[in-house]
């Protein structure tokens, strides 16, 4: 199934096995400027074969018809690679559970109103819609402060200070938020997202790094404005790293 494109429209199947039902959704989903297209069938035999055969963009489906139902024509199309939303269109209240379990766009009682209708093609659109990329898992940092906690963007953390069983961390706006994590557990969660131990109380955002100083054998880093102190059990690894993600940058 291809995706739906507003500015082409919808091409709607229309699945019901009483002629006069099928007749009115097909009319009704006709007249509605999002829909180019309706494919009709008086079965969910003949359904599931224009599916096969054509590309819709959702699919309007009687639930009760004899032979395949339209709740086991919504279970095959389940195991299609890239099912299309599925409204349900019925007299009987009872099904709506089942229905949802099926992870249905809408429930349409009959007697059909043109505007819940309108409503559910609406409903279509939105579900067809591409979405908005998800934040990165764990980019959103929660901190506490005066009783109100604030969200912030693990992107904006410049480094992590440890503070007992507390850790600070350290913004590029220049604040600070002290959460109850070790930096152990910090430095195991967060190093996929390139922070990397420089001592034993300090965790660094590589990607903060704008300079590396080396001074009568002592080490350290510029965060912004900030030097932090590098060990020299760590500046080996820390000069690996950062040689390692420039190159990869190049």
């Amino acid at each position: 199934m291809s995706p739906v494109s507003p500015v082409s429209g919808l091409r709607v199947l229309v699945v019901d096995d009483e002629k006069p039902a099928l007749d009115e959704l097909t009319f009704l989903l006709g007249a509605d400027d999002r829909v180019v297209e309706v494919l009709a069938c008086s079965s969910a035999t003949e359904g599931l074969r224009v599916l096969r055969e054509q590309e819709v963009d959702c699919a309007f489906l009687d639930v009760q018809m004899p032979g395949l139902t339209g709740l086991e024509l919504a279970e095959v199309l389940g195991q299609f690679r890239q099912r299309p939303p599925i409204v349900f269109v019925t007299a009987h209240e009872q099904h709506a559970v089942e229905a949802f379990d099926l992870d249905a766009v809408d429930y349409v009682l009959k007697p059909v109103r043109p505007e819940r209708l309108a409503e559910a093609v609406r409903r279509v659109l939105a579900a067809s819609r591409p979405q908005p990329a998800e934040p990165e898992a764990g980019t959103q940092v929660a901190v506490e402060r005066g009783g109100v906690t604030r969200f912030v963007d693990r992107r904006d953390i410049t480094h992590v200070e440890a503070q007992g069983d507390y850790a600070r961390l350290h913004t590029t706006g220049g604040e600070s938020y002290l959460v109850r994590v070790p930096l152990t557990t910090l430095e195991e969660d967060w190093a996929e997202a390139g922070f990397h131990r420089i001592h034993r109380s300090l965790l660094v955002a590589l990607g903060h790094v704008t300079e590396v100083r080396s001074d009568s054998g002592r080490t350290s880093v510029m965060v912004g404005d900030t030097e932090l102190a590098v060990s020299r059990r760590h500046s080996r690894g820390l000069r690996d790293v950062l040689v390692r993600r420039a190159r990869a940058g190049a």
